[in-house]
């Protein structure tokens, strides 16, 4: 069967690899245009997600090109995510397409119970192929991270603008290609020196922004008016606070393994949130908290529009900036976002932050609604 999947940055490519070494034909959407966004937000609910109308605009490209299985992850609790592959599917269906659709839920009882969820794709292959396509599956997604990682650091002591970019980019391709494990570990260690070869030869010590926030809108970087590679090229160095493999392994494993999650931005969050309110919203919460304590210059918050708990962490971060001496600055996405303004607000961040480091400069101290106007303002 032809299967498809949801785009969310280069998570395309550990999920290829995946459902090819389990023998299925992979027809992944294109990369994320205008007209993905156009069609996406044409036949979904106005007031819907941003992340839902891109998967809807993924699926409909994907459908027009062949495929017949969806394969969707699922949520749980008062995030809208819980519900978007219920939704998605009556609104494909009622635009004429035929096709199945697989909802890879978290597993309420065990690990068992996501294996049964699996079973419908192992295409009939022994356990031996499907334990050797799932550790291959991993080691992707783990270079994958590393490679990003490494890319973060990198970009703000390139010798020349986007050197780091296009290097990585070679090597995400020559990552799609590897076979083995044995290949993917080679795949790194050229990352490595290749990362080395683009630097410049008296770097100087970058501005350090945390990037915070919902998980689909920090990795997919269409959506996020690729922020990443916009500060990095301005000489900052980001620190994304998220990534795919920390999504499976704290969702999917330790869950089911009954063990604890997030100790640390829980603690860090206690004195302004005590309990989940859906998506990552104590996560940035706390990991807003953490990012002070580590020395960074800023944060910058990043939802989609409508976002209901990453608008409630919203709410809360102007407090959490003041507590922490830490300049907090919101970014909200939706279809009508418009690279000029975002790029405008980018540099007038990074300026202020820059100052605030200067030798002699007071510290740039936010502010809450209601209090005098001072030099900062954390909320967009």
């Amino acid at each position: 069967m032809p299967v498809t999947f949801a785009l969310m940055g280069d998570f395309a490519l550990p999920l290829k690899s995946l459902f090819t070494h389990l023998g299925h034909r992979v027809i992944p959407p294109p990369p994320v245009t205008e007209n993905t966004i156009r069609l996406g937000t044409r036949h979904s609910p106005e007031l819907a997600c941003y992340p839902l109308k891109v998967n809807i605009g993924n699926y409909i490209e994907s459908l027009e090109r062949g495929a017949d299985t969806i394969v969707m992850a699922g949520g749980v609790g008062p995030c809208r995510f819980g519900y978007y592959a219920q939704v998605q599917r009556e609104i494909l269906k009622d635009m004429g397409y035929d096709f199945n659709m697989i909802i890879i839920d978290p597993p309420q009882c065990g690990l068992e119970e996501l294996w049964q969820k699996l079973s419908s794709l192992n295409n009939g292959k022994n356990w031996r192929q499907i334990l050797f396509a799932l550790r291959v599956f991993w080691a992707k997604t783990k270079a994958l991270d590393r490679l990003h990682q490494k890319a973060l650091i990198a970009r703000p002591r390139q010798k020349s603008r986007g050197l780091v970019t296009r290097v990585y980019r070679e090597h995400v391709g020559l990552l799609d290609r590897a076979e083995t494990p044995a290949d993917i570990r080679e795949v790194c260690r050229a990352w490595e020196k290749a990362l080395e070869e683009t630097a410049a030869k008296a770097p100087q010590k970058p501005t350090r922004i945390a990037l915070v926030g919902e998980v689909y809108m920090l990795l997919e970087p269409y959506a996020n008016l690729d922020i990443e590679s916009t500060l990095g090229d301005m000489g900052v160095e980001v620190e994304r606070s998220i990534y795919i493999s920390d999504w499976i392994r704290d969702h999917v494993l330790l869950r089911n393994l009954k063990l604890k999650r997030g100790g640390s931005y829980k603690r860090a969050a206690a004195p302004y949130l005590q309990h989940f309110i859906g998506g990552h919203g104590w996560e940035s919460i706390g990991d807003t908290v953490l990012a002070a304590k580590r020395g960074f210059d800023g944060v910058i918050h990043i939802l989609p529009f409508a976002c209901t708990p990453e608008i409630v962490a919203q709410s809360i971060l102007p407090r959490v900036s003041r507590d922490n001496h830490i300049p907090v600055m919101s970014l909200s996405f939706d279809e009508h976002s418009a690279r000029a303004g975002f790029i405008t607000r980018l540099e007038a961040f990074v300026d202020l932050l820059r100052h605030g480091r200067a030798p002699g400069a007071k510290p740039c101290t936010p502010r809450l609604a209601g209090e005098k106007p001072g030099k900062f303002s954390p909320l967009g």
